[in-house]
């Protein structure tokens, strides 16, 4: 048990203190001939200094040993196992035991039988590689190997993509990474000074919001059935187990300190994720079964809170942690933490699920996971340390009570609004076209108004009690509830200069955009002119004679929806985005598949090879191999052909006036751009 309480903390220590991608292992394949119709398919792993590949018989409880599989074919027959090189067998530093393992390089080699003289194999690999402190999860690679006059096709190197990087660009884009160049420094700005342009929001701001709803989010799992009664249970045991009260304290400290690394572990996994794509967090969070099947857990989550059912984890984990908890000492104080989470998860899960749901949907998604974590268990952890400190305040706790109940019908309806938000990313995703803006507006119109009656006695639920009078507090909260309903009626207010209906403030990101609407669609936000295809907009760009704004965006981006509904319609942003630049919007999450020849494998910044199926990946491809980042919203303003970017690129900006000087910052050296053109075009004359 020791073990794992050490591999826990290490596992959190890790991840937390590296953010950079590691890819310390690269394969390269090629065919030995051993006669006229058999042959060795030879797999050599090239290794960084310090790094281990595992070979592939490794004892229980190890890590994963490398495997390959051959995709079987008419052209060839496998001859035995796959063999591999002698390698080191010793006393591996994180697994204590002995393991076989290859440092720097590892040959592997199947031997097979050709039943046709051109051959094309298909293979993968399935590997796991640690150093001495750490290990990166399993990782899959694909292998190509060929025969005859195909040896030496693009694809005999699995680390190659099928064409070069300016093929792939002038393929699918028009231009290549070399035509665009960086800001000119020597262009004055708007306000006569150096380069004036706006920098990156800062993400810590971002992270601290989330950190903000996480808090709010433990406080709220606090006031349930599932938490709160624990409260005093728990304080008492430590404040009467010792006869020293300081002894008392600290154990209850450190109880606080375990709750908080319990949740924090809980956002490893997602860290590991982003460490071997960037993209993936993207990939997950628009998916459109998984956004499916999060309205569907949501919806089954209100039903639980609603009472119609239990919410349980098996209860064999609470037996397991709860034998954990004899072991005594610091790893008994950790046991009764993990037993307090897995006890307590039929309230909190839900609004855990909230909570990894939202991250994912965000920029930054395992950080942001990690910090909306870290919220909810300071906020789940600091009472029980108080209460340990001065046991005195465990007087003034209110009683459990019919109230407790409430609070879980209450988060019983906001789960099910918030159902609605990821059945409306799959629809919006996959065009499906069915929950448009009107239909959201009334499926959450018809949740508060409900909310409001069950808050005034009109609705009752089976956990209820009976009810003598309504207390004030459940009376102001249906009054909010019934004022937001009426609130969000207010969305069906038509907006004549954008020929849509009016985006309401507090549903920015939640609901779809205004005008994705049965009434009034309209493709481009505000009614403005928009491409929604790289080539097509630079051309328009050069026959204009007009800057462009590359808006790197997605269907379920929520901080796009906060600048396209509440910064750009303001009127002089609208005026300059309207007359001086073309948009071109690009979305990152378009699932709408790809024509055939533009379905291409392409390499990725940080080594591998990522196969462009859809609109999606070729817009994020685009953005990460020319820009070198995947964040949306991010803006880009470009000279009118398209090869110089005006002033440093900006993301999310929320203040109007920093975002306006910069689309003016662009505007005016747009213009400086064309001027030097034009001189140096005399000065050639």
């Amino acid at each position: 048990m020791k073990k794992i309480f050490l591999l826990y903390i290490t596992l959190l220590s890790t991840f937390l203190g590296y953010a950079q991608v590691f890819e310390p292992v690269s394969w390269k394949t090629s065919i030995e001939k051993i006669s006229e119709d058999e042959s060795y398919l030879v797999a050599t792993a090239t290794i960084d200094s310090g790094w281990h590949l595992y070979g592939q018989e490794i004892p229980s409880g190890g890590p994963r040993p490398t495997v390959f599989t051959f995709q079987p074919n008419e052209g060839y027959e496998l001859i035995g196992k796959t063999s591999e090189d002698e390698g080191i067998t010793e006393d591996d530093k994180i697994f204590k035991m002995k393991i076989k393992y290859f440092s720097f390089k590892a040959t592997f080699k199947q031997k097979v039988k050709l039943l046709q003289k051109d051959v094309k194999i298909d293979a993968q690999v399935q590997f796991m590689v640690c150093d001495d402190t750490r290990c990166l999860p399993p990782k899959t690679e694909d292998l190509f190997f060929s025969t005859g006059s195909s040896t030496s096709s693009k694809k005999q190197n699995s680390d190659k993509a099928e064409m070069s990087d300016e093929e792939a660009s002038a393929l699918l884009y028009g231009i290549s990474n070399n035509d665009i160049k960086q800001p000119e420094e020597d262009l004055n700005s708007v306000s006569g000074g150096t380069n004036s342009s706006v920098k990156k929001k800062n993400e810590s701001s971002s992270l601290l919001s989330i950190f903000g709803l996480g808090f709010l989010g433990g406080l709220l799992a606090l006031l349930t059935p599932c938490v709160f009664p624990m409260i005093p249970l728990t304080v008492s045991f430590f404040t009467k187990k010792d006869s020293s009260k300081g002894a008392g304290i600290s154990k209850a400290v450190l109880y606080g300190f375990f709750i908080l690394a319990v949740y924090l572990l809980l956002s490893i996994p997602f860290h590991l994720l982003d460490s071997i794509n960037p993209d993936i967090l993207n990939e997950i969070s628009t998916n459109i079964w998984l956004n499916v099947i999060f309205f569907v857990v949501f919806v089954f989550f209100a039903g639980s809170f609603f009472g119609f059912y239990e919410l349980t984890l098996p209860s064999s984990w609470t037996n397991k942690t709860t034998e954990g908890e004899s072991s005594g000492g610091i790893l008994g104080i950790f046991f009764m933490a993990l037993t307090l989470a897995i006890v307590s998860f039929s309230c909190t899960g839900p609004i855990l699920g909230s909570l990894l749901a939202g991250s994912l949907s965000s920029d930054g998604g395992a950080w942001q996971l990690t910090s909306g974590m870290a919220g909810f268990g300071v906020a789940l952890g600091l009472p029980f340390t108080l209460f340990a400190m001065f046991p005195n305040m465990l007087k003034s706790l209110p009683k459990s009570g019919g109230w407790m109940t409430t609070v879980k019908v209450v988060l019983g309806f906001l789960e099910l609004a918030l159902a609605f938000k990821f059945l409306s990313n799959a629809d919006l995703v996959a065009h499906w076209n069915l929950l448009k803006i009107e239909p959201f507006l009334i499926l959450w119109i018809i949740i508060f108004a409900g909310l409001a009656f069950y808050l005034f006695g009109k609705i009752k639920f089976p956990h209820d009690s009976p009810m003598q009078k309504i207390g004030i507090p459940r009376i102001g909260l249906g009054v909010i509830s019934l004022a937001f309903a009426i609130y969000l009626a207010t969305g069906f207010r038509y907006n004549e200069e954008t020929k849509t209906f009016t985006p309401l403030s507090l549903l920015s990101g939640l609901a779809p955009p205004v005008g994705y609407s049965i009434l009034h669609p309209n493709s481009c936000p505000n009614n403005l002119t928009c491409f929604k295809d790289l080539k097509e907009g630079l051309a328009y760009a050069k026959k204009e004679n007009k800057p462009i704004m590359l808006d790197f965006t997605g269907y379920a981006c929520v901080n796009c929806r906060k600048m396209e509904e509440h910064v750009w319609p303001i009127q002089k942003v609208d005026n300059v985005l309207r007359n001086d630049y073309v948009l071109i919007s690009l979305y990152v999450d378009d699932k709408k598949e790809l024509p055939k020849e533009e379905q291409i494998i392409v390499n990725r910044i940080n080594g591998g090879t990522r196969k462009l199926n859809n609109y999606g990946h070729k817009w994020s491809h685009f953005q990460t191999v020319f820009f070198k980042t995947n964040t949306q919203p991010y803006y880009v303003l470009l000279s009118s052909d398209g090869k110089q970017i005006l002033n440093n690129p900006v993301g999310y900006t929320p203040d109007e006036d920093e975002y306006l000087n910069w689309l003016l910052d662009g505007k005016e050296k747009s213009k400086n751009t064309l001027n030097n053109l034009f001189n140096q075009s005399d000065l050639l004359k």
